[in-house]
């Protein structure tokens, strides 16, 4: 095994990364855009983070199991997330399934809304996992790319499944082995962020648009189509529309999609590629259809009937945000203890009640109910048996190989 790896983001890396964050997933409040207040981003301060954010070459901390866990000694945690993403109270002084937590298990949580965006809260915890420390933080959520890279460093503490017979009995099939964690042995996901095909039925003038097929070649769509800036979310539908496997991606394959996108572009098919922007264009019919994110769509359709989407028969894409224990953590039986509690049936479901995407627990639905109705019928945040077995994950790709496709996708969408 490589003792040290060289994790420096190459400039193509941070030019992607830079999209996201500005308005792309990682711009995204990890609510629906819609809920509270309009559409928007949030405001990511520190953007000179992404020119300094090389990683040096650092040591995997194949020990870091050896190090000592002060939980039974200190009933508390640490938890840092992103914004909006657990449930509060409708007087927002009390946060519900944290406060029931503690009540059961007398472990207090100091609960932080520190995550903004991957690259900068990986900028904030960098040098103490480098280092061999411990970063503060007994539990961290992260989308599924930056938790793969600190699992392949070695920064990730293993879990004690034995702590874990809710998590483990509940996971749904569909996200129970990425490549990057086989087995989920250093990771669960809080949550699940579908891409599929949205469309203004309206704007189509009644015809429905069920395939990436349809948005890159039907006359009746020129001019008004629009991808994402993503390219794991472009390029996978891409690939899936062609019958290729995304978890299976060879170079050939990439450019075989890419030429594909290219032919759209050049016949002006594709209007633009966007980050979420895309809703307001959606909403007004500026775009007749689209490659979408679902979370987005849930909030769309409560003040527009005419939104539809639909999961192409060929299959969607799924990324995941992921709950990981750092490496050293000084409370980590206690923060593995908090993520079983979040695969109780009851308490996933008021967690899925609140921010709207889709659950990683399965059979939650009975319970979701109980709470509302129309959200445990809505495949977007409980998919059915037949949705879940189209959802396809992006390969996990080496520095090299995501240098080079992202290089070769900021070329097609003119970045």
């Amino acid at each position: 095994m490589e003792q040290y790896e060289s994790e420096r983001l190459s400039a193509a890396q941070i030019a992607a990364m830079r999209r996201s964050m500005t308005n792309g997933r990682g711009a995204l409040s990890r609510r629906s855009l819609l809920r509270a207040s309009g559409i928007g981003a949030l405001t990511v301060g520190g953007t000179g983070l992404l020119s300094a954010c090389g990683i040096p070459p650092a040591r995997r901390e194949a020990g870091a199991e050896g190090s000592t866990d002060y939980s039974d000694k200190e009933k508390r945690l640490t938890f840092s997330n992103w914004t909006e993403y657990m449930d509060i109270s409708e007087d927002e002084k009390s946060r519900p399934t944290l406060q029931e937590f503690t009540r059961r298990t007398g472990i207090t949580v100091k609960y932080t809304e520190d995550i903004n965006d991957n690259v900068e809260f990986f900028g904030k915890i960098q040098p103490q996992l480098a280092a061999g420390q411990d970063t503060g933080r007994d539990l961290i959520n992260v989308t599924d790319w930056l938790a793969a890279r600190i699992i392949r460093l070695g920064w990730a503490q293993k879990l004690d499944a034995s702590l874990l017979p809710n998590a483990y009995a509940n996971l749904s099939q569909q996200f129970r082995s990425p490549d990057w964690d086989p087995g989920r042995a250093y990771s669960y996901p809080w949550t699940g962020i579908p891409t599929v095909i949205a469309y203004n039925i309206k704007a189509t003038g009644g015809r429905k648009v069920d395939s990436v097929t349809q948005l890159l070649d039907d006359p009746r769509l020129k001019g008004r189509v629009s991808f994402l800036t993503e390219m794991r979310d472009t390029v996978g539908m891409t690939l899936l529309d062609m019958g290729k496997d995304p978890v299976k991606v060879t170079d050939a394959d990439y450019d075989a999609a890419l030429g594909r996108l290219q032919k759209a572009v050049d016949r002006k098919q594709i209007r633009r590629f966007t980050g979420n922007d895309y809703t307001s264009d959606l909403d007004k019919g500026d775009i007749a259809a689209c490659i979408a994110w679902a979370g987005d769509l849930i909030q769309l359709q409560v003040d527009n009937p005419d939104i539809r989407y639909t999961i192409p028969a060929a299959g969607y894409m799924t990324a995941t945000d992921n709950l990981l224990v750092p490496a050293h953590a000084r409370h980590r039986k206690n923060a593995t203890r908090l993520i079983d509690y979040y695969y109780e049936l009851p308490v996933a479901a008021k967690l899925a009640a609140y921010i709207n995407y889709v659950t990683p627990v399965a059979g939650v639905a009975p319970e979701l109910a109980k709470i509302d109705p129309e959200l445990a019928k809505n495949p977007l945040i409980i998919p059915d048996e037949a949705m879940a077995a189209k959802s396809h994950s992006f390969r996990s790709l080496d520095s090299a190989e995501e240098t080079a496709y992202e290089e070769k996708f900021a070329k097609l969408i003119g970045a």
